[in-house]
């Protein structure tokens, strides 16, 4: 089963936008803080972005601050600008359980419950 849903990818051109979106219908996401994750080929999972369980505490990856944006409603959203060719990346969505707020906890891999199976971004140049 799938808990957590990615969305919202495609090829996009340098300098575009994108926003991708994270859907959990089996979970309540009020309970969830989510984090969004990218992955390039032969590279290593990089955090990108956290948001806490009710939305009003935020982290980020040092690569995308200032060009990225998570935010809660009833999904979580990553809106991205200023998109670069080394922003190409599988895109994944994780959840844990927890009424922690968030930070630099939120960037380590192993602290999720659930993943998602990942947004395909392609930024050309």
């Amino acid at each position: 089963q799938v808990f957590v849903h990615e969305s919202g990818g495609g090829l996009v051109q340098a300098g575009g936008s994108l926003r991708l979106s994270c859907a959990a219908p089996a979970l309540n996401l009020n309970t969830y803080a989510v984090g969004w994750f990218r992955q390039a080929p032969g590279k290593e999972r990089e955090f990108v972005a956290g948001i806490g369980f009710g939305g009003r505490s935020t982290y980020y990856g040092d690569s995308t601050k200032g060009r990225f944006t998570i935010d809660k409603g009833n999904a979580v959203y990553l809106s991205m600008i200023s998109l670069k060719p080394e922003d190409t990346a599988i895109y994944y969505c994780a959840a844990k359980r927890t009424f922690e707020s968030a930070g630099s906890w939120m960037s380590a891999v192993s602290a999720y419950d659930y993943w998602g199976q990942g947004t395909q971004v392609t930024v050309s140049s």
